[in-house]
């Protein structure tokens, strides 16, 4: 048992933590009309307390427990968190207490299914986002973590790598939000009523993290200014983006001023695409990485939505789907071992990693989106998924939470 290590995790819970409540609650919730905000912060909040309940109960276990011999899901043998105590535990956690690691890879489940929220923000109703958001936990993100970092995992066999998520989190939930939001339809007056962020200093307040190594020092460089120093380095690269303005580079090049919405959209990109990445390459590929992130979220954002037609309200395809998928891709261009000894070689360094990136940036997507659609039809054809057309354009603060954030309305 290690203190520092242990110290260090139990930090990095509480960051991953904040990266929903209050992070992404007020992110999102300062992007929404503000009839529509408390909507936001109720579903962010109660993602925390019904997928950690998940976790403790069954979660933990199919994403992390025995492999059940096919490398698909784990057993229920840690269900209700037996056998998940102080002691270490050698496939994930050797120097710091199984319960500290369980408790922190909890948070990677809380943050991916609030994620989701982008897409569908202002048009679902809270009962039916309970019940999606559960099964969704259970049957899309707990198999993709098992295969991923689960020991006996078929993509982590396949030698896949993912260092804090860009593929487990960022692209699962991208891709199936943008199946929620083709799904449920496009908001009232979408393209015709303007939709314009009701509180901008809220959408400051977000956030990223670290800790995913679970240990101070490991074999290789030391490993905090290892990742936190790719980790910093990508956001700033990525240029202002202006949502539903296609047809430019970007905000300030439109507007010959630098927006804070454009600045704050390009940094959550290249966090974004820097998350799988951040424990292999070096801090310079970290500012590669950036650079071209910035380049295909603003295509996904202002171009492919504005041909498509797709009501994704909050950009969570556009961010996190394409920049998760875009980072896991370049783990297997730019990874090095030299970084981390316990990775692999990239494309650029003479390995062979391509490979095994490219079928988690291929398979993730398709196995997200089909199990996505599937839950969202059992849904919706039990309880209805969507909010009466009242009831929308009154909002979601007024008819699902029967409170107002506001009292002055403008």
């Amino acid at each position: 048992m290690n203190t520092g290590d242990t110290a260090l995790v139990l930090m990095s819970t509480v960051l991953v933590f904040a990266m929903t409540v209050p992070g992404l609650a007020f992110f999102y919730g300062g992007l929404v009309r503000r009839k529509n905000v408390l909507s936001i912060l109720m579903q962010c909040f109660i993602i925390m307390c019904v997928i950690s309940l998940q976790w403790a109960l069954c979660g933990y276990s199919l994403s992390f427990g025995p492999d059940t011999g096919k490398g698909i899901i784990g057993s229920l043998k840690w269900a209700g968190l037996n056998y998940v105590g102080g002691q270490p535990n050698a496939d994930y956690a050797a120097t710091i207490p199984h319960a500290v690691f369980m408790i922190f890879q909890c948070m990677f489940a809380v943050i991916t299914t609030a994620l989701m929220i982008g897409a569908f923000a202002e048009r679902m109703k809270f009962s039916a986002f309970l019940v999606f958001t559960i099964l969704w936990a259970t049957f899309v993100y707990d198999p993709l973590a098992h295969w991923v970092w689960g020991t006996g995992g078929w993509m982590r066999s396949l030698g896949g790598l993912d260092f804090a998520g860009g593929i487990v989190v960022h692209a699962s939930s991208g891709v199936s939000a943008l199946v929620l939001c083709v799904m449920l339809g496009k908001r009232l007056g979408y393209k015709k009523t303007p939709f314009r962020p009701h509180n901008l200093p809220f959408t400051v307040l977000g956030g990223q993290c670290c800790g995913s190594d679970g240990s101070v020092s490991m074999p290789g460089p030391p490993w905090p200014p290892t990742i936190w120093r790719p980790t910093p380095l990508s956001p700033p690269t990525s240029p202002p983006q202006q949502r539903d303005l296609p047809g430019r580079l970007s905000s300030w090049r439109q507007h010959g001023k630098p927006t804070i919405l454009g600045t704050v959209t390009g940094a959550v990109a290249g966090l974004v695409a820097i998350t799988p990445a951040c424990g292999f390459v070096n801090p310079m590929n970290a500012i590669f990485i950036g650079i071209i992130v910035a380049c295909v979220c603003y295509l996904a954002v202002a171009v492919l939505k504005a041909k498509l037609g797709y009501d994704d309200a909050l950009d969570a395809f556009g961010v996190h789907g394409v920049g998760g998928i875009w980072g896991t891709i370049a783990v297997g261009l730019f990874a090095e071992k030299a970084v981390n000894s316990a990775g692999a070689n990239g494309l650029f360094f003479g390995g062979a990693q391509l490979w095994p990136q490219f079928i988690m940036a291929v398979v993730t997507p398709l196995f997200a989106g089909v199990m996505t659609l599937i839950i969202y039809k059992l849904v919706d054809a039990i309880m209805c998924v969507r909010v009466k057309e009242k009831d929308e354009t009154i909002g979601l603060d007024l008819t699902q939470q029967s409170e107002a954030a506001y009292t002055v309305i403008e």
